[in-house]
């Protein structure tokens, strides 16, 4: 097991009414807040006037940024700095889902900044300091409640970046999963995908001796197989609801990649999916991941196949290894299948016209699972089409 630093600073109010604990959270990071959030989903399940009321409540001034997109615009976080920096902004205040946090993420760093936000996207070594975050989740999936992540696209330049700064831990996240329950069937099972996919990124590594990460993972893994399709089916069930939400925080806030690092692969080669076509970032993450398993399963990387099908979707040990690792890659294929996702890219109106520029714009991920360079980033692209 490697060497690392592990901390989290990220308080957790989990479960029905935490709400409550808003006034006393901000009233701790100062007196005025931007209140970060997308669409109209906050207003119309009653959040939106909740906040508005306990933020008056504890004499918090609320400012307002609205309109951010599922692939957060760099043109939304300006916007967002400006507000901040007009007004002397305390606290930013996300509301919804991953794509709001990561916003509201890159807000407070570019407010506490005299550069421009998408120079600090590209030049994250610039991130010297940032204003506090608060999160109130609506949406399980990128488990950016309680990560140092953000990821901002540039659609003028058909760019879409992940930044890391330990400044963008969030101090406090409300986590209600009631929140989700009017979360659309299409986003529960791309959330669901997603968590999966953050789970995938980690599990797969060539570090020895990572035992520990290794049965967490399981163990999230099969959170997600048991409780995605009741979500997806069952939308009003809570249990489901809160089993997700917890796993999508703790499949990425550094339990599993503490002491067991690999450099990710299949979430850059969706990012280049999202930045050209603007396509959910679960649906893509649930497109590829079958096909990068199918591509980087050999000799080498075999057991760790057995150890997946087994461990996780309980297939039977007295198989031939290779039957155990294919059937284990079939499984996660229909699992997402069941969940009604698209799983191929012509399905969401992608074609092979950018495919070759794409994949040499993620360029060559030597770090990873099985190391990919241009030409392997293209074959996988080939076999989702």
């Amino acid at each position: 097991m490697n060497n690392f630093y592990f901390h989290l600073p990220t308080k957790v109010y989990f479960g029905k009414g935490q709400i409550k604990n808003l006034p006393e959270i901000l009233s701790g990071l100062g007196k005025k807040a931007l209140l970060v959030y997308g669409g109209g989903s906050i207003k119309r399940s009653g959040l939106y006037d909740e906040v508005l009321s306990l933020c008056k409540q504890s004499g918090v001034e609320l400012f307002e940024l609205s309109g951010v997109d599922p692939n957060p615009r760099v043109e939304s976080v300006r916007e967002g700095v400006k507000i901040c920096k007009e007004n002397n902004i305390d606290v930013v205040l996300a509301a919804g889902g991953g794509s709001t946090i990561d916003c509201a993420k890159m807000i407070a760093a570019a407010a506490k900044s005299e550069e421009d936000a998408w120079e600090l996207v590209i030049h994250q070594d610039k991130i010297k300091d940032a204003l506090p975050i608060v999160d109130i989740l609506t949406l399980s999936a990128t488990g950016s409640e309680m990560d140092p992540f953000a990821v901002i696209s540039n659609m003028k330049e058909n760019m879409k970046i992940g930044v890391t700064s330990e400044l963008f831990k969030p101090k406090a996240s409300i986590m209600d999963p009631s929140y989700t329950c009017s979360v659309p069937k299409n986003q529960t099972a791309a959330g669901t995908a997603d968590i999966m996919s953050h789970i995938f990124e980690n599990y797969f590594s060539n570090v020895k001796e990572g035992f520990m990460q290794s049965r967490m993972a399981e163990a999230l893994l099969k959170t997600c197989i048991k409780y995605g399709p009741i979500a997806y089916n069952d939308p009003e069930n809570y249990e489901a609801r809160a089993n997700l939400m917890w796993a999508s925080s703790w499949a990425i806030n550094g339990l599993l990649s503490s002491g067991n690092e690999v450099e990710w692969c299949v979430h850059p080669m969706e990012h280049e999916l999202s930045a050209f076509y603007d396509i959910t970032h679960g649906v893509g993450l649930a497109i590829l991941t079958p096909r990068w398993m199918e591509y980087v399963l050999n000799e080498n990387t075999l057991d760790k196949f057995v150890e997946y099908g087994i461990n996780v979707w309980g297939i039977a040990p007295h198989k031939e290894k290779e039957e155990i690792a294919k059937e284990a890659i079939k499984n996660t294929y229909d699992f997402f299948k069941e969940l009604d996702i698209p799983m191929t890219l012509k399905e969401v109106g992608i074609d092979e016209t950018h495919l070759e520029e794409m994949a040499e714009k993620v360029g060559e991920i030597k770090g990873a699972y099985k190391p990919l360079n241009k030409e392997d980033m293209l074959n996988i692209y080939k076999m989702c089409l």
